[in-house]
């Protein structure tokens, strides 16, 4: 054999060796283990932190053991294993599994909530690697967020999980409504005028009371009266200023021409003033 092959081969070897031992060795360690001894260890794990281990024995109990209440408690619990372990698409999928093949298991709901939390924490991992804003922030992952807690409240509005549900949902609803006013600061900036009035109106319609109201009728004042349709303005203004009296926003739109007319100096300290 040539010289040069021999070690090549004997680290060949060791590596074949060192991957089936220990292989071998997480099988061994549960191989005999029946299934209530099997769901108590994963159980261990997971109540003590160890989410990479939990999810092994979760998914090897499941797989040897596939009916029963162990694999549908196990089913439940893999997804909040895979949720702690910070693999969220891995924990909605897990969730949409267990709420697929059991409709009417009496924790259904915390499924439906295990769900909308995974995908919350997804939304904000994304916008952590991208480092954004959250103005800035596509909202589609908190759109999906939102529809998750959403469709819990609407088919279990007495789980103990809907008002934590409903909290997230208010924060979501915030965040959406902030990004569409980084549209519409986008559209002013370039003078899009009839596409900052349609993205205002389009707040107003979706997001009543959130903090958002304000700067998208803040908004469509100003596209109005640089569009030229003064009445329309002045409607707006009115909205505006009756609902938010004390906000910035309805004090800087007062400045506008058509809102605060400029004083006309009388003709005769024109003329004063002149001479």
């Amino acid at each position: 054999m040539n010289a040069l092959l021999r070690p090549l081969l004997l680290i060949l070897l060791l590596a074949s060796l060192f991957a089936c031992a220990s292989k071998g060795g997480l099988d061994a360690e549960i191989e005999d283990l029946p299934v209530d001894q099997l769901y108590a260890e994963a159980k261990r794990k997971l109540d003590n932190g160890l989410y990479e281990s939990a999810i092994e024995y979760y998914e090897t109990l499941e797989s040897r053991y596939p009916y029963g209440v162990y694999a549908e408690q196990a089913q439940l619990e893999v997804a909040y294993a895979y949720y702690k372990f910070n693999e969220p698409e891995s924990a909605i999928l897990a969730a949409e599994r267990f709420i697929k093949l059991h409709p009417n298991h009496k924790d259904v709901d915390y499924a439906y909530y295990l769900r909308g939390l995974a995908s919350h924490r997804e939304m904000g991992a994304l916008y952590r690697f991208f480092k954004q804003d959250n103005d800035e922030r596509d909202p589609g992952e908190a759109k999906r967020a939102f529809k998750y807690f959403q469709e819990l409240v609407k088919r279990f509005p007495k789980s103990k999980y809907a008002p934590e549900a409903v909290a997230r949902m208010t924060d979501i609803r915030e965040s959406l409504a902030r990004h569409e006013i980084f549209v519409i600061d986008y559209y002013v900036r370039r003078r899009a005028y009839v596409a900052v009035s349609n993205r205002a109106k389009y707040v107003i319609r979706n997001f009543q009371g959130t903090r958002a109201v304000p700067d998208a009728l803040g908004a469509m004042v100003n596209a109005y009266y640089q569009l030229g349709l003064t009445q329309l303005a002045i409607d707006a203004y009115r909205i505006l200023e009756l609902n938010y009296p004390d906000h910035a926003v309805t004090r800087e739109v007062a400045r506008l021409p058509i809102i605060t007319p400029p004083v006309k100096t009388p003709a005769s300290e024109r003329e004063n003033q002149d001479s």
